[in-house]
């Protein structure tokens, strides 16, 4: 089948449209997602890297996922002249996804302001074979001059969630052979190890230095340019978090140390055999429809690539990782709309979001406590710990001075009736009597015992009701009896 029916291409650069473009262009492997920002940054941008399960409080949304030091930075002077699509002009852009294999990739003709073309090349992968290691790269080529080229690229502590800033620093290292961060959130204490290096090929003469600057350790890279000859920068980076090992500052700088040099060529074919696989099990063939097509493949890739394959105590956000979009909560859309998408594909993965629901029994059962009831009341925003973090106000949406009520963490009960439900038709499309049985039953148990204390007897009707409930639509509240 013709390659464009699995391409995602933008072929202008539109400021306007920034972040829009920013989350299409999403890339990730179940452990994380970076957001389609641009290598060397751009103004008003929002450049995100989100990591599975790395929570921290927050005023009124309670807690959220924390934007993680940024491993996409790569900023690039050439003959002294700083590369930035704001800067200069821009005289081709193309930018594409590639859906097979979550490669992004940018090509740009860029004339800067003293009148000197370069052509840029970028390309970026987070790999699927090894969920820790992410790579990226650019070619440079002078097309009518010759000079200077400086690469500099680091870890920032300094970044923030829309001003809110979670990361405290712990460590750092910087030298000319690797670039290492170590932070840590400040109420959840998740702690997370990055670790990176720069790489130029061909192997050319060139001087590899070192900034240790506070909580933004940064390699510097300077050649030389000559005109027409194309050179290739790669930046290699890794992450890991106290979730995943005991000390991830020593883990991610012995991952990025064990990886050949030049990394991408090793990291490339484990990485799209992976994806090769997922979509023999998972793709979606529209004859006589080319729209459809795309964006069937374009939603799948979105699932595939936020999907935990290493993980289960972590489940897909409502905007899954690409965006500040709900905070990365966890909603009911998880089982109802995500979750048969996996029991039919990816079983092994459905488990992983079903036992997320079982490893956070306990705050289903404290939420159904606080409210008199028995049993477990699985919240309407769920995140590390199952406890309900739906914020109980919000500022209006046209008058930030003033606030609203949000009643869906109070009185939308029907989750937990979706978790089980989830749970049933696992159970039925795969046979799972294990699962079932160890985990998918206490979950059945708790939920009923919720729904019994929940439930309310009507004497004029000799039936059980529930009253004073929000349906599935989200906006009538107060009602009862919706379903």
């Amino acid at each position: 089948m013709s390659s464009s029916l699995w391409t995602v291409t933008e072929e202008t650069f539109n400021p306007q449209t920034l972040h829009h473009s920013e989350t299409v262009f999403t890339s990730g492997n179940g452990y994380l997602e970076s957001r389609g920002a641009f290598e060397e940054g751009y103004p008003g941008e929002r450049r995100t890297t989100f990591l599975h399960g790395v929570f921290d409080d927050i005023p009124i949304s309670f807690t959220e996922l924390v934007n993680a030091p940024d491993w996409l930075e790569l900023h690039l002077f050439l003959d002294g002249e700083f590369f930035r699509l704001d800067r200069g002009q821009i005289l081709t852009y193309r930018r594409t996804l590639d859906l097979r294999n979550g490669r992004v990739s940018r090509t740009v003709r860029w004339r800067s302001p003293q009148g000197k073309t370069t052509r840029l090349e970028f390309e970026r992968f987070a790999s699927l074979a090894d969920e820790h290691v992410l790579i990226l790269r650019v070619q440079i080529t002078p097309e009518d001059y010759s000079g200077t080229l400086e690469v500099r690229a680091g870890w920032s502590g300094d970044v923030d969630n829309l001003n809110y800033k979670h990361w405290e620093w712990l460590a750092q290292q910087a030298t000319p052979e690797i670039c290492a961060l170590h932070v840590r959130t400040q109420a959840t204490r998740v702690e997370l190890g990055a670790a990176s290096r720069l790489t130029l090929t061909p192997d050319l003469p060139a001087e590899i230095s070192a900034w240790d600057v506070h909580n933004h350790p940064t390699q510097v890279l300077k050649t030389s340019l000559e005109q027409g000859k194309p050179l290739t920068v790669e930046k290699t980076a890794v992450y890991f978090t106290s979730r995943d090992v005991d000390n991830p500052y020593h883990a991610a700088q012995e991952k990025l140390l064990s990886l050949p040099v030049p990394a991408w060529d090793a990291l490339w074919e484990p990485h799209t055999r992976a994806w090769e696989e997922d979509w023999q099990a998972c793709d979606v063939e529209i004859e006589g429809d080319d729209e459809a097509q795309i964006a069937v493949r374009f939603s799948l890739f979105q699932l595939l690539a936020a999907a935990p394959r290493h993980d289960e105590r972590v489940s897909i956000g409502a905007k899954t990782l690409s965006g500040y979009g709900y905070r990365g909560h966890v909603f009911w859309d998880t089982e109802i709309f995500m979750l048969p998408f996996f029991t039919y594909t990816r079983p092994h993965i459905a488990r992983n979001l079903l036992s997320y629901r079982y490893h956070n029994l306990e705050g289903a059962r404290k939420k159904a406590r606080a409210g008199g009831f028995q049993g477990a009341q699985f919240p309407w925003e769920s995140a590390a710990t199952g406890e309900e973090v739906t914020p109980t106000w919000v500022p209006h949406f046209a008058d930030r001075t003033q606030v609203v009520r949000i009643w869906t963490g109070d009185i939308e009960i029907h989750i937990s009736s979706m978790v089980c439900y989830g749970i049933w038709q696992y159970w039925k499309a795969t046979g799972d009597e294990d699962f079932l049985l160890e985990r998918g039953a206490q979950i059945f148990f708790e939920v009923a015992r919720f729904w019994a204390s929940r439930a309310e007897w009507n004497e004029h009707t000799g039936k059980y009701e529930f009253n004073d409930v929000i349906g599935p639509d989200e906006y009538h509240d107060h009602v009862n009896n919706n379903a």
